[in-house]
């Protein structure tokens, strides 16, 4: 056959112009990070420096917060005994209430922090419940 090189080259501006999914695009990132990858690991007798992660002591483990240093200088922060932190650190992990064991309390007896929160998940909730009925399928 013959072959037109205005064609081609009219053929390959067109690409650029293609729109490719995400989903194919990360799955063609992924794919060539596996290649790569692979490719360092070599070919004769690479199982000799498989692991060069550096062996961390349970005792440096236990005082420092690895990995919190976001600075380029400086190093990780030391953990400190529970004294010198503020008392509402503490509380950050407490269970709060849902929405439906809020409801099946009285109102008048519930706590301002509590009251607070059931009239902020009672109006989200009446929110999605009418944005569902008014959705356009």
């Amino acid at each position: 056959e013959n072959f037109n090189p205005g064609m081609a080259m009219s053929w390959t501006r067109g690409l650029k112009h293609v729109v490719v999914p995400r989903h194919a695009a990360q799955l063609v990132e992924s794919r060539c990070l596996a290649i790569a990858s692979k490719a360092k690991k070599g070919g004769k007798g690479g199982g000799a420096d498989a692991s060069k992660t550096p062996a961390l002591s349970k005792e440096l483990k236990s005082t420092t917060v690895f990995g919190a240093n976001i600075l380029k200088e400086g190093s990780d922060p030391k953990i400190l005994p529970d004294s010198e932190y503020p008392d509402w650190l503490g509380h950050l992990l407490d269970k709060r209430p849902v929405l439906s064991e809020l409801r099946r309390k009285d109102p008048k007896t519930l706590p301002y922090e509590d009251l607070k929160r059931f009239v902020k998940l009672d109006n989200r909730s009446r929110i999605k419940e009418n944005n569902a009925l008014t959705a356009k399928n």
